[in-house]
């Protein structure tokens, strides 16, 4: 608690300090002495307005608090609790004989350094400090000095006959004031040994790189007005990373088929083949960070060099504290020799290099407390990048203990680009449906602080954070795209930029991302590759596009380089307002640069997402009127997203003969019917317009597909996309049981407030699939809204409803209808159970933690009973006996090893126990009698405590898994069993059978 009390006392201390020389004025010095609530009083009119400044400098006292406490924390630990006492004090009474007017603050050119320095001459030391207490009486003086003068600096002019005005204009003073605050590096906890000379720039240095490197562009206008910047350290989302073989990367290449269900958006305890970047950080010094474009590799760099100035690192990374970050930015290098160490701060820190110590880079690399991030390997030339290469090998040399993290596309550099110099790689991978939502939560968070440049009031972004989250929900395309936090900001900013709405189609969505990755964001980073190339965003285009059909003509995802430059070079003499260019360099700039190109395997080429081929090379068929080719290919699968975007590139007389074309093919080829009028149905997503004529013909070719029957059509017909919702049936009365579940799952996968209105329809049938298929459908929408709207009105009781994420149980408690629940995601409130209607069934199986079942006492009703998880254990196990109806028991005990409570209830008729350890001790289940089945399963083969108990039970039929069924006949004292009938399964069995021949038993060995 001292160290609480004493950042309290500091943190009032300097905000009062700060207070009196803001309201005390020039004129008035009597008034210096008063306290912080009498001189508002005096100084400011009205009760209302003198208790507003108090509250802002409270709030600002509470700042100093948070910087000064972790320090305290550390520092105070050596000291008695005498010496510590002194040394606040001693601070405390330095502030209040120090001249700190703001005469004195001018003429110390508002620089703490200075003012210190000046404080320190006229003053007289304190007395009666021992060598420690001093030495942290220094540090916390200088360290008070320098958040008093940051907060006299951000102090607006106060006078007196404005102070309404300006009061309201301070309103936000102590949030301003936490923020400032919060970007000064941790000095006081890791200030390095060394010369004074070294101390003190480190801290210039420090506290640069926090402010300089603490910002990103998240929004840019639709206006195109310059790009608006907001603060690193609250915009970013940390990402996951793997192992880095070099391997080809299929995952999330063509667009799902499907909707991902509510529970794919919660944050899952077990992570997919990747961990968070900081976790895979940690486990290696040197390490190349590999990923497209877009994928978050310079935003990584720039937090790690922000938290690390900072000394803000938790977690795994909290080692890193201490560490002095230096940011090189090789674009800044092209055409230029790469720098020496006393060089390397010119990118960051030029405005400090001219006072920085004589060889202090180096005495910070040799040190090892170094921390090296080299960004952007692919953005030099070709010919350059050797040279990086072996710059860093030379300064590794000299230097081995220096941590270095480098980036790069895999293009350019490979997984064992540096493996000679031990470097560990890592893929940076697309980002997960969790991973979207924090970031989307994240970007809304960081461009608040825009407040007036924003499109929307600061108070409507919540709207627009969760208006945007429902589409990403909704729309499976949007998710797929949104995989990189380049894409995903794109998407931010559009939904900003267009009050809460979205493309109607892909086009525009995907013609913007295009343009973002190929061109538009080189060219705003200034990257060399991309300000020297004579080729404009028109001709990498054409290049691009002509690439994506001849894979697509070809049905590959794949080609040579070797033969793409060949197809390149002889696209580029055909553009004759270029000057002669070489297909093979042309073809590897655009793979490095345009983020859309990415190499598989050595010398080979890809389309880093297939629908990006499938778009392009929609472009070029209707640039080249090759409609008749899609046609002949509209019921391929593979063509499908092709046909589709085309019929968007393709002016009104290819539209007709598109789409005509394939319903032609559809009546003359019974065999393609289906699939081609299910294309041409889709289609309607991105025809700005059809006659009247070929609308009536699609009208004609969505009714023979409508109702679905199979359970293959839903997924076939959801992938028609929202226009199919029109056609749907509204209701199940004339449909057949079948066919009218179907067209509700239909409508689940289609998504979106008019698949709801669909479903309404459905809610009054009472017929089992259609029940069934509408609590299924539960998975696709957000919780409340769903189960108000629907599950509220349908009969649940007897049907299994199964909750996949939490939302849905907090909306489970009022579906008064529910009797039968399986809880299926990591579930730790089972206190929450209580709260739920009275069931007859319950399973939970994924429970973890500490499980108080006397939340079951609400549930007296309960027949079947299951519940299993990981790290869970069973508390109050005496209420299962008070279940008067409970038949069926399955239960758990591999970390509740203790069973004597468990009682079998009046009915129960099946005991199950899951995870028996040799720890279990089924010695009180003797006492139990009448007909009954005991299972007993193990993780491992084991021989639980008190088998022979059971075993004697003449009532009982005895399941065993994997029991050690040999060690029990050899225990000492052992009896036959006596049990109705005994089934093996698994089980460490004797060598001689015969010993299982047990008198009145039936026996049987799986």
């Amino acid at each position: 608690m001292i160290a609480e009390t004493a950042a309290l006392r500091l943190g009032t201390t300097v905000a009062n300090t700060a207070a009196q020389i803001w309201l005390g004025g020039k004129r008035r010095d009597q008034e210096r002495h008063l306290s912080l609530e009498e001189l508002a009083r005096v100084r400011v009119p009205g009760v209302k307005f003198s208790r507003s400044v108090k509250r802002q400098f409270e709030q600002i006292a509470d700042a100093v608090f948070d910087r000064l406490e972790p320090f305290l924390e550390h520092e105070f630990r050596g000291l008695e609790e005498s010496g510590r006492q002194a040394v606040i004090d001693a601070v405390c009474d330095t502030f209040a004989a120090a001249d700190l007017s703001d005469e004195a603050l001018l003429a110390a050119d508002a620089q703490p350094a200075e003012l210190i320095r000046r404080i320190t001459r006229s003053g007289r030391a304190p007395v009666g400090l021992g060598e420690a207490e001093g030495r942290l009486y220094e540090r916390l003086f200088t360290e008070c000095v320098e958040y008093y003068v940051r907060i006299v600096r951000g102090l607006p002019v106060f006078e007196e006959r404005a102070a309404a005005e300006l009061l309201v204009r301070t309103s936000t003073l102590g949030g301003e004031v936490a923020r400032v605050l919060e970007r000064l590096p941790d000095r006081s906890l890791f200030a390095p040994d060394g010369t004074d000379q070294d101390t003190a720039f480190r801290r210039r240095y420090l506290e640069l790189v926090s402010e300089s490197l603490d910002e990103v562009e998240l929004f840019r206008r639709t206006s195109d007005r310059a790009a608006a910047q907001v603060r690193l350290s609250v915009a970013y989302v940390s990402l996951r990373a793997t192992g880095d073989d070099g391997a080809w990367r299929r995952t999330a290449r063509s667009l799902p088929r499907l909707r991902a269900d509510m529970s794919d958006w919660e944050t899952a305890d077990v992570e997919g083949s990747g961990m968070r970047v900081e976790a895979a950080l940690r486990g290696s010094s040197r390490v190349l960070l590999r990923g497209e474009a877009g994928s978050g590799k310079t935003t990584l760099l720039r937090w790690l060099a922000v938290t690390a100035a900072r000394g803000a690192f938790t977690g795994e990374l909290t080692d890193w504290n201490g560490l002095t970050p230096v940011f090189v930015k090789l674009r800044e290098y092209s055409g230029r020799t790469l720098p020496a160490p006393e060089a390397m701060l010119d990118g960051v820190a030029s405005p400090l290099t001219g006072i920085m110590p004589r060889g202090w880079v180096e005495r910070r690399l040799d040190s090892g407390r170094a921390l090296l991030l080299i960004d952007g390997v692919d953005e030099l030339l070709d010919r350059e990048r050797r040279a990086v290469r072996d710059w860093l090998r030379r300064l590794l040399s000299t230097y081995g203990d220096v941590r270095v993290v480098v980036t790069s596309r895999p293009a350019a550099a490979g997984a064992d680009w540096l493996r000679r110099e031990d470097f560990a790689a890592l893929h940076l991978d697309r980002m997960t449906p969790p991973d979207l939502a924090a970031f989307v939560r994240q970007w809304h968070q960081a461009v608040r602080e825009l407040g007036d440049e924003l499109p929307c009031t600061v108070d409507e972004l919540p709207q627009y954070e969760q208006s945007l989250l429902t589409s990403l929900k909704d729309r499976a395309h949007l998710q797929s795209l949104a995989g990189t936090p380049l894409l995903a900001a794109m998407l931010c900013a559009m939904h900003l930029n267009r009050g809460r709405q979205l493309p109607r189609d892909r086009m525009e969505l995907y013609r913007s991302a295009l343009h973002t990755l190929v061109h538009d964001r080189d060219a705003h980073r200034n990257v060399p590759s991309a300000v020297d190339s004579a080729l404009s965003l028109g001709d990498k285009l054409i290049l691009l596009r002509d690439l994506a059909w001849r894979l697509s003509d070809n049905n590959r995802s794949e080609i040579s380089l070797e033969q793409a430059a060949v197809h390149v070079g002889a696209r580029l003499r055909a553009m004759r307002h270029l000057e002669p260019m070489d297909g093979e360099a042309v073809l590897r700039q655009l793979r490095d640069r345009s983020g859309l190109l990415r190499s598989p395997a050595q010398e080979r080429l890809d389309f880093v997402h297939r629908t990006f081929q499938e778009y392009l090379a929609a472009e070029e068929a209707a640039e080249e009127d090759r409609m008749g080719n899609l046609v002949g290919r509209a019921h391929l699968d593979l063509w499908r997203e092709t046909v589709i975007m085309a019929a968007g590139h393709a002016n009104a007389r290819q539209r007709e003969e598109l789409i005509g074309g394939i319903l032609d093919r559809a009546e003359e080829e019974p065999r393609h019917a289906r699939a081609l009028r299910l294309v041409a149905a889709s289609c309607q997503e991105t025809l700005p317009s059809v006659s009247e004529a070929l609308a009536e013909r699609l009208e004609d070719a969505l009714s023979a597909l409508l109702p679905p029957r199979r359970k293959t059509d839903p997924p076939s017909l959801a992938a028609v996309g929202p226009s199919l919702l029109r056609n749907l049936p509204r209701a199940g009365g004339e449909l057949t049981e079948r066919a009218a579940a179907q067209t509700v799952r239909t409508a689940a996968l289609i998504g979106g407030e008019e698949a709801l209105e669909v479903l309404e329809g459905f809610t009054g049938d009472g017929r089992h699939e259609v029940i069934l298929e509408l609590i299924e459908a539960w998975a696709y929408f957000e919780a409340d809204a769903y189960a108000d709207r629907i599950l509220s009105r349908v009969p649940l009781g007897g049907h299994l409803v199964k909750l996949t994420h939490s939302a849905q149980r907090r909306a489970a408690s009022r579906l008064r209808s529910l009797t039968d629940l399986s809880i299926r995601y990591p579930f730790t409130e089972f206190a929450a159970v209580g709260d739920l209607p009275p069931l007859t069934d319950l399973s939970a199986f994924r429970l973890r933690g500490e499980v108080d079942l006397r939340a079951l006492r609400n549930h007296p009703g309960l027949k079947y009973l299951g519940l299993r998880g990981d790290n869970m254990s069973l508390r109050h196990l005496a209420v299962l006996a008070e279940l008067p109806n409970l038949l069926y028991l399955f239960l758990d005990v591999s970390d509740t090893p203790d069973l004597d409570s468990l009682r079998m209830g009046p009915r129960l008729t099946h005991l199950s126990l899951w995870d028996v350890s040799a720890a279990t001790d089924l010695t009180h289940f003797g006492d139990c009698s009448g007909p009954w089945r005991l299972t007993l399963t193990t993780k491992e083969v084991c021989l639980p405590k008190g088998l022979h108990v059971v075993a004697a039970l003449p009532e009982l039929s005895l399941t065993l898994h994997t029991i050690d069924v040999d060690a029990w006949l050899k225990s000492p004292g052992f009896t036959p069993p006596k049990v109705k009938r005994l089934s093996l399964y698994d089980c460490v069995l004797p060598a001689d059978r015969d010993a299982l021949d047990f008198p009145g038993v039936d026996v049987s060995i799986h």
